[in-house]
């Protein structure tokens, strides 16, 4: 016979999970669109805590849809099949070549790396690319940048019913166009796409910053879509964050209920935003 005392550990995990139950019960069926990238793909024990909870969010009834990225992977790969890039602007020019390794890396190594840490963790996932079942397709967003696509069209058909199934699906930032070429992506571009085609309930686009600030270098938790135009017009946001904000403006204009830039690089960032009070990131709302 064994006997041991209550500590406050375990007491403070009972009354973490019992305060969870609202918001437990205010995602069941909900859709939530994760753009994964940064620290939570940097290394083994980021992704198996990702999956982990993505697992989770699956097994009380939310419907997560992964989005990747694979910038530092790709930039790996060229290097080491030594091919140049060309980049105008800042951004890299996606020639025939270059598409190769992207698609190799995207489709192969990146994303079968996700679906495979979700499956350890006893979830259910599928990888796919935005070029399966017609999914993604888009414009060439701009001649001097090669293969890099605009989304025009998102079907989430296939979408819909691997969430009917209980499937995760994980899905490579690739596109189709109307003449059958593929395009490689912005990551985030497709997510916001993508949760506005689903009309999800929330897009979280995990960043490795801690959020939206302020002026004066404080995160802001809670912004309208107006506020976000302002601090962008008076130069409050600026720099890499500016695209960021706008897709997720972009994903509220296509009916997403909201959209949050929050820390990837906290721990169970996505399970302290849904499930908490205090959420992990700035939520950006319409008004």
């Amino acid at each position: 016979m064994r006997t041991q005392d209550m500590n406050r550990d375990w007491i403070g995990t009972a009354r973490t999970l019992s305060q969870a139950l609202p918001y437990l019960q205010r995602y069941a069926d909900a859709t939530v669109v994760i753009k994964l990238g940064g620290h939570a793909m940097g290394s083994d024990d980021a992704m198996d805590e990702f999956a982990r909870d993505v697992a989770l969010m699956r097994q009380v009834g939310v419907n997560p849809v992964i989005v990747h990225g694979g910038g530092p992977m790709i930039n790996d790969m060229l290097r080491r099949l030594s091919i140049k890039s060309e980049f105008v602007n800042g951004k890299r020019v996606t020639d025939a070549a270059t598409m190769e390794v992207v698609e190799m890396v995207l489709s192969g190594v990146v994303n079968s790396k996700i679906v495979q840490a979700i499956t350890e963790q006893g979830g259910r996932a599928v990888g796919v690319s935005g070029k399966d079942g017609g999914l993604i397709i888009c414009d060439q967003e701009n001649p001097e940048l090669g293969l890099v696509g605009r989304p025009t069209k998102v079907n989430p058909r296939l979408l819909r019913d691997f969430a009917d199934k209980g499937i995760i699906p994980v899905i490579a930032p690739l596109g189709m166009g109307e003449n059958g070429e593929t395009f490689n992506i912005n990551g985030d571009t497709a997510a916001g796409a993508i949760a506005a085609a689903l009309k999800a309930d929330r897009l979280l686009l995990l960043t490795d910053v801690a959020g939206v600030k302020n002026a004066s270098g404080e995160v802001l938790t809670e912004l309208s879509a107006g506020q976000i135009r302002d601090m962008v017009a008076d130069g409050t946001i600026a720099g890499g964050m500016i695209p960021k904000t706008q897709t997720a403006l972009d994903a509220l204009d296509g009916g997403v209920r909201a959209a949050v830039i929050l820390d990837g690089r906290a721990p169970n960032a996505c399970l302290l935003e849904l499930f908490t009070e205090h959420g992990a990131g700035s939520i950006i709302r319409n008004g």
